[in-house]
């Protein structure tokens, strides 16, 4: 139990960032600008990249180790499946990016708003699982629970960071085609709920099983690299080179990796 709620406290903090993101629909109306976006998608990129190296694989290797295991087999296997795994939703959930015309996924009639949320949602389960392994780990871990703590909270601070303008991409785009402000709100706090709902979950799966939290945090990664190369990265540059967008990477894997080795 000590385990789940420090996932659920880990998560819970991202998901209020994302939620205060989309609080700002209550006091602007108009979409953020052009190179103000690709600064935060290139942000958010270069975050999760220094997440996924310093939070999860090197983690998985030296937990693999410790089992007895050889490290890169957990570490590789586990980050194949992850982003096998988001290729699946990619390509079942339907989908739409803002300032995207045609929706991905399977053909669906939902809503042009729904599918909004719902490409938010893709980015958000990996993030989730990846804050609630971290947690969970300096939970269950007895030796060095300080440094994991410290580096579960680095983590969640860097996504929860990544997380507030993400929000925002949500509800003021939909506040832009007519829906209400509380209503673009609340669908842009609720496409970062699945954080706390996949974070709990996969703890649970990590308690059935000795020896698989390597592959799970590997397999966190592996999601994460791959919203970060098919997703992040593209809409950052928008089709030029951008050099808003690259500083943005850059800027993000340095505060996530300062944040990772400074507290962890």
């Amino acid at each position: 139990m000590q385990t789940v709620l420090s996932a659920l406290a880990g998560t819970g903090f991202t998901f209020l960032m994302t939620t205060l993101g989309a609080a700002l629909v209550f006091f602007f109306r108009k979409d953020i600008g052009t190179n103000i976006q690709r600064i935060f998608l290139g942000f958010a990129a270069g975050v999760m990249i220094a997440a996924s190296v310093w939070s999860l694989l090197i983690p998985a290797i030296e937990q693999a180790e410790e089992l007895g295991q050889i490290g890169w087999i957990p570490a590789a296997g586990g980050f194949v499946l992850g982003g096998l795994f988001l290729y699946l939703l990619d390509h079942l959930l339907p989908h739409l990016h803002p300032g995207s015309k045609d929706p991905e996924g399977m053909p669906s009639s939902l809503r042009r708003t729904t599918m909004l949320v719902f490409a938010v949602t893709l980015h958000n389960i990996p993030e989730g699982m990846a804050v609630g392994l971290a947690f969970a780990l300096s939970a269950q871990q007895t030796e060095n629970s300080g440094a994991l703590l410290t580096s579960a909270l680095a983590l969640a601070i860097g996504i929860g960071i990544q997380n507030f303008p993400e929000g925002a991409a949500i509800s003021l785009p939909l506040r832009q085609e007519g829906m209400p402000a509380w209503k673009a709100f609340i669908c842009g706090s609720l496409s970062g709920i699945v954080e706390p709902i996949f974070g709990v979950l996969t703890v649970f799966v990590a308690g059935t099983v000795t020896g698989l939290m390597p592959w799970l945090l590997a397999f966190a990664a592996g999601a994460m690299i791959y919203v970060v190369v098919e997703e992040l990265i593209p809409e950052a540059h928008l089709g030029d080179h951008s050099h808003t967008g690259t500083m943005g990477v850059m800027v993000g894997f340095l505060v996530m990796m300062i944040l990772d080795v400074a507290l962890g």
